[in-house]
């Protein structure tokens, strides 16, 4: 007997195999772009059949936490300190302060709690996949999860393209606007973009503040997760009914810090961390695609004005926050 999961997981696969096509042929349209607007145009037209659900699930999920875990091959720590301890705590600052400030506003604009910390962590962190991953960590509802990437996809491709050209208007030179790109612009593919633009020292500079945003996802998923504990079992009604606590730490987050670990202290050869880097652009391309099928439009027309305006400012937050970076590295 075929698994009911097949059906939906084949779907997003060879969804997330077209959204990374179009990326090869089109480097500027990011897979996870792609992947996003092909799941709302698959939900849009009504015609995805009952039978795909569980596997869209599964991939929205399981899969997803694959491609975060994978993330960590891509991180060096030497490659991350090597910019400096200013810098670092200047990404430290984005993340934190960031996190922070969105969620002030968030309560000042009335946008529920769930919604305003899917903004604060995916805008402060990396975009869609730090969406996703929080939401592996504190179930939310799926709708919530897919406005929220929307937002992400449309706010962090508006920064991609703004912050190169403010750098120009600022004086920054291309490695410092790269620098300020890496700790402002929401998606790693969004960064490389922005980064390609100002050029090839620019771009090496972007990733590696980026990818120390990147780096802090697992203690803030780490801190979101023990807080989720506490509030379960804080809940003597769950309790006696004997519903499973959330794990202290997930699973994909150990495997994230192990896979960081292994990049830094072992010398792997570049064919592993090629193939590394297919399988997770892959995993998350199929995730977001599946992310996409849980949003139709009437639900994206009743995304509300005030989370719009919170991912508004979630991104003007983060890019003024960001802007030392600029000045520290150029």
């Amino acid at each position: 007997m075929v698994d009911r999961r097949v059906p939906g997981l084949a779907l997003a696969a060879a969804a997330g195999g077209a959204a990374l096509a179009v990326h090869a042929l089109v480097p500027g349209l990011g897979s996870t772009l792609v992947a996003v607007l092909l799941g709302f145009a698959a939900a849009a037209s009504g015609r995805l059949p009952e039978a795909v659900r569980p596997g869209l699930a599964t991939a929205s999920r399981t899969v997803l936490r694959v491609g975060v875990a994978l993330l960590g091959l891509q991180l060096v720590l030497a490659d991350v300190l090597g910019l400096g301890w200013p810098v670092v705590a200047v990404v430290v600052g984005v993340v934190a302060l960031g996190i922070a400030g969105t969620l002030l506003a968030a309560r000042l604009l009335g946008v529920p709690p769930e919604q305003g910390l899917l903004v604060a962590c995916g805008f402060s962190i990396c975009g869609a996949a730090a969406v996703a991953a929080l939401d592996g960590v504190r179930r939310g509802r799926a709708e919530d999860v897919a406005r929220v990437v929307a937002l992400v996809v449309v706010c962090g491709s508006a920064a991609m393209l703004a912050v190169p050209l403010l750098g120009s208007a600022l004086g920054l030179s291309p490695v410092a606007a790269g620098a300020w790109a890496g700790a402002s612009v929401h998606e790693v593919g969004q960064v490389v973009v922005a980064g390609g633009l100002l050029g090839s020292a620019a771009l090496q500079v972007a990733v590696a503040v980026k990818l120390g945003r990147v780096l802090l996802l697992a203690p803030v998923l780490a801190v979101v997760a023990v807080r989720a504990r506490r509030e379960t079992e804080a809940d003597t009604a769950t309790a006696t009914e004997g519903v499973r606590r959330p794990p202290l730490v997930p699973g994909f987050v150990l495997a994230f810090v192990g896979l960081v670990a292994l990049r830094t202290l072992v010398p792997l050869p570049d064919v592993a961390l090629d193939a590394a880097a297919q399988v997770q652009s892959a995993a998350l391309a199929t995730a977001m695609f599946a992310l996409g099928c849980s949003l139709d439009p009437a639900a994206l027309r009743r995304t509300r004005r005030r989370l719009v305006a919170l991912a508004a400012v979630a991104t003007g937050v983060v890019a003024l926050l960001g802007l030392p970076a600029a000045y520290l590295v150029g």
